[in-house]
C-alpha cells in the first residue's frame, strides 16, 4: 500500500511538473548548506523559483530543506554522503530504511519531486586513497533495490557523482580518453548497472581547478569565449577545456561499449574569492558563458545534438566548508551566503532577453554594527597576533588571503576584518567584541574597495562563544590565513 501510494504520488508529480514546465527552459544548481548562518529553506526555495532554477541537487537529506521543496515544482537530485556508503553497502535493510525515511516520506507526504538519488560524492577521488572503492557499487545496488521495493523505481533513478579524474587521456587529446586503470573494471560495472536501470552517469567538471593547479594553463582556454589557441584532435578543434574534458569522457564511454549512456554534469562553476583567479569578473565571465550554452541547448563536438543536463555549482557561499582544497572552497556561490547578488547574470529564460538574477527576499539581519580595531590601539601591541589568531580560528577569514577580495588591507584593517568576522559569526553576542582592549564597536560600515565587512543573517538564536583553549577543525582550516596575518604584523612591527 505504502509503495503503491508513493508510486502514484511520484507519477502525479512528474505529470504536473511536465505541464508546469512545458515550453520553459530552466536552470539546475547545487544547494549546499554548510554555513554558520544558513538562509531559511523557504527563502532559498523562493530564490530558486524567482531565478528560474527548476532543478536542484542536494548533498544530503535535511528535513527542513526537503519540506520546503515540497510542491514547489522543483525537481530534486538527493545526495547520500560518503559516510553512508559502508552501512548501505553491507545491509539492504539499511538502504530500505534510508529510502523510506528520506525518499518515500517526502514524495508521498510532502510532494517533493525527487528524480535522482546520488549515491556518494566523488567517492573515487584520488585523494581519498581507495577509501570507498569497495562500498560504492554495493551501496548503489542496494539503494536501487530499495527504490524498487518502495515502488519508486520507474521515477527515481540512481546515479553516482564522480570527479573528472575517473578518466584520463594518455595522448593529451579527448580521443585518447579512457577510464583510470586502477578503477577501470569497477567503472564499467557501475556504468553497465546505471544503463540497465535507466540511470545517468554524473560527472563534475571544474575548468577553474585546471587554472588553479597549473600556473601555465592558458587562461582563455578555461572560458567559452573561443579566443584560445585550439587543441586539435583529428578533425575537431577545441577552444575550451569544458568541451575537451566532457568529450574525453564520451570517448571513454564509446571505447568501452556505452556510446549513448546519458551524462549529467553534476557540478561546474567558478568561485569568487580565496585566490587571485577566483574573482567576480572571472566568475561572471565563466557562468554567463555556461548559462548561454545551457539556454541554447548546445552540445559538444562528440555529442553536438545532445546537450548534457548541467548543475551549476553552487547557489550560495558556505563558510564552514573545508578549505583543504583551497580557500576558494567557501566562495562558489552564484549568490553570497545571504542571497544577495554577486554579479549580473543574464539567464534569458522564457524568451526574455534581459532576464537577470534577483536577490533573496525577506532576509532578516542582525543589527548594523561592526567590530573593528580601536583607533587608539597599536599594531605593535603584543596581544594583537593572538587576538587575530583566535578570531580566525572560529570564523571564516579566507577573504584575507593573498589575491583575495580583502588581500590588500593594511594591518589595522586586517585585524578589523578578523575581529568582525568573529563578532558576526557568534551573532554579535555580548562580550564578543573584546579582544584585549584592541577592539571597538562601530555603526559605520568599514567595507572598502572589494572587501565586504559582513553583517550576518539573524537566525533567531545565539551561539556560545567557544573558549580560547578548545580545539577546533576551523583552526586547522584557517592556519594559512593566520600565518600570513602574523607574518604581516611581524614585518610591520620590525620596520
Amino acid at each position: 500500500m505504502g509503495g503503491g501510494l508513493g508510486y502514484l504520488v511520484c507519477l502525479l508529480s512528474v505529470v504536473l511538473s511536465l505541464v508546469w514546465g512545458e515550453g520553459v527552459v530552466g536552470l539546475s544548481v547545487n544547494w549546499g548548506t554548510r554555513s554558520t548562518h544558513p538562509l531559511p529553506p523557504e527563502i532559498v526555495v523562493k530564490l530558486l523559483k524567482d531565478n528560474g532554477f527548476n532543478k536542484v541537487k542536494l548533498f544530503e537529506a535535511e528535513a527542513p530543506v526537503l519540506r520546503a521543496l515540497g510542491n514547489s515544482g522543483i525537481q530534486v537530485m538527493l545526495g547520500i554522503p560518503n559516510d553512508f556508503l559502508a552501512p548501505l553497502a553491507t545491509s539492504v535493510g539499511y538502504a530500505i530504511r534510508w529510502v523510506s525515511q528520506n525518499v518515500s516520506t517526502y514524495v508521498s507526504k510532502y510532494g517533493v519531486d525527487i528524480r535522482y538519488i546520488a549515491v556518494g560524492n566523488e567517492p573515487f577521488l584520488k585523494t581519498y586513497k581507495d577509501t570507498y572503492l569497495q562500498t560504492t557499487f554495493p551501496a548503489l545496488r542496494n539503494i536501487q533495490a530499495a527504490l524498487i521495493k518502495a515502488g519508486l523505481g520507474p521515477q527515481v533513478k540512481v546515479t553516482v557523482p564522480l570527479n573528472a579524474d575517473v578518466y584520463e587521456t594518455v595522448s593529451g587529446v579527448p580521443s585518447g580518453g579512457d577510464f583510470r586503470s586502477d578503477i577501470h573494471a569497477l567503472m564499467l560495472s557501475i556504468i553497465k548497472f546505471l544503463g540497465d536501470n535507466g540511470g545517468p552517469l554524473t560527472i563534475n567538471i571544474y575548468p577553474y581547478l585546471s587554472l588553479y593547479a597549473d600556473p601555465h594553463f592558458p587562461v582563455d582556454y578555461a572560458f567559452f569565449s573561443g579566443t584560445s589557441t585550439p587543441v586539435v584532435d583529428g578533425s575537431i578543434s577545441y577552444t575550451n577545456v569544458f568541451e575537451a574534458n566532457y568529450d574525453t569522457l564520451i570517448w571513454a564511454l564509446e571505447k568501452n561499449g556505452f556510446p549513448s549512456l546519458p551524462v549529467i554534469i553534476g557540478e561546474v562553476g567558478w568561485p569568487t574569492d580565496g585566490d587571485s583567479n577566483a574573482n567576480l569578473q572571472y566568475a561572471q565571465k565563466f557562468n554567463q558563458g555556461l548559462v548561454d550554452r545551457i539556454i541554447r541547448g548546445q552540445g559538444t563536438p562528440k555529442r553536438p545534438t545532445t546537450a548534457p543536463e548541467v548543475y551549476l555549482f553552487g547557489l550560495l557561499d558556505e563558510d564552514t566548508k573545508s578549505v583543504e582544497p583551497g580557500n576558494f572552497e567557501r566562495h562558489w556561490g552564484v549568490f553570497y551566503f545571504d542571497g544577495t547578488l554577486k554579479y549580473s547574470l543574464n539567464t534569458r529564460l522564457n524568451g526574455n532577453s534581459n532576464n537577470t538574477l534577483v536577490p533573496a527576499k525577506g532576509v532578516r539581519y542582525l543589527e548594523r554594527r561592526w567590530c573593528i580595531m580601536a583607533p587608539e590601539a597599536s599594531i605593535s601591541d603584543p596581544n594583537l597576533a593572538d587576538s587575530i589568531k583566535y578570531a580566525c580560528s572560529y570564523a571564516d577569514c579566507t577573504s584575507l588571503g593573498y589575491g583575495s577580495s580583502c588581500g590588500r588591507l593594511d594591518t589595522r584593517s586586517n585585524a578589523s576584518y578578523a575581529f568582525n568576522m568573529y563578532f558576526q559569526t557568534v551573532n554579535q553576542q555580548k562580550g564578543s567584541c573584546q579582544f584585549s582592549n584592541l577592539s571597538v564597536l562601530t555603526s559605520m560600515d568599514p567595507s572598502q574597495g572589494t572587501c565586504r565587512f559582513q553583517v550576518m543573517i539573524d537566525i533567531g538564536k545565539h551561539v556560545t562563544s567557544p573558549p580560547p583553549t578548545s580545539s577546533s577543525s576551523s583552526l586547522h582550516d584557517n592556519l594559512p590565513i593566520i600565518f600570513v596575518l602574523l607574518s604581516l604584523i611581524f614585518m610591520v612591527s620590525v620596520y
